[in-house]
């Protein structure tokens, strides 16, 4: 962290050279996920050109490095402490931190994250200036068939949390009201990633568009919204 000069304010202004909720998503994570069987420990090691936090745990059968990469199904190995790190605010049931690493980073400018399985599990977050070689690399080798595939994932992704939105809506709600429906628990994430693609794709609106932060505001579906609804519970019927 970084100090500014006071040219503007009293207060020094202070910096984080790594976005502060990805360093502590890393450690949450870290800790809810750790085999508690094992004699290991959660580590957290600072150094010149990156950031690493271990913990001798490992991923569930349902998921790949790459599912982690964006918002997935939770599969926790520990419910007893997945549940009041859940009531605190820390996590939430749908499976949503590492994919806010991956994006925070990104929106950082820094080079992405790199995890390892191969003694335990291990999250590398890289400082500010590192290159990345390995990308460069990879993406003269397929960059057009992986760029197709990550295209096609993370709309297939988005299109599954619209999909989510739209099945709860059955009257005009809030937002509190729509996140608890959905059991989420942070707004931006509910924002970013489902209220604001519902509004863009047409499915939802707001009944006062003009006054989008008002506290009467309220969410409905749209002619379109019910359309889809239907389609989507005539499938799971099915």
């Amino acid at each position: 962290m970084s100090v500014g000069l006071r040219d503007i304010d009293n207060q020094a202004p202070l910096a984080y050279e790594l976005p502060r909720p990805v360093v502590a998503e890393a450690i949450v994570n870290a800790v809810a996920h750790r085999d508690y069987n094992s004699l290991g420990s959660v580590q957290v090691m600072l150094f010149a050109d990156r950031l690493e936090i271990t913990n001798p745990g490992h991923l569930a059968p349902e998921l790949s490095i790459e599912k982690l990469k964006s918002d997935h199904g939770s599969y926790p190995p520990n419910p007893l402490l997945a549940e009041p790190l859940y009531q605190a605010g820390y996590i939430e049931r749908y499976g949503t931190g590492t994919g806010e690493i991956f994006r925070l980073t990104a929106e950082a400018g820094l080079k992405e994250p790199l995890i390892s399985l191969e003694e335990g599990f291990k999250l590398t977050i890289w400082r500010p200036g590192v290159a990345d070689q390995a990308s460069d690399q990879a993406s003269d080798q397929a960059s057009d068939q992986a760029s197709d595939q990550a295209t096609d994932q993370a709309s297939d992704q988005a299109d599954e949390l619209i999909h989510r939105l739209v099945l709860v809506l059955n009257k005009e709600l809030s937002r509190s009201e729509i996140m608890a429906l959905l059991d989420l628990r942070h707004g931006q994430n509910f924002r970013m990633n489902y209220l604001f693609p519902g509004l863009k794709s047409g499915y939802i609106e707001m009944t006062l568009p003009d006054k989008p932060t008002s506290p009467k505001q309220r969410y409905r579906l749209t002619g379109a919204g019910e359309l889809l609804k239907q389609s989507l519970e005539h499938r799971y019927d099915k």
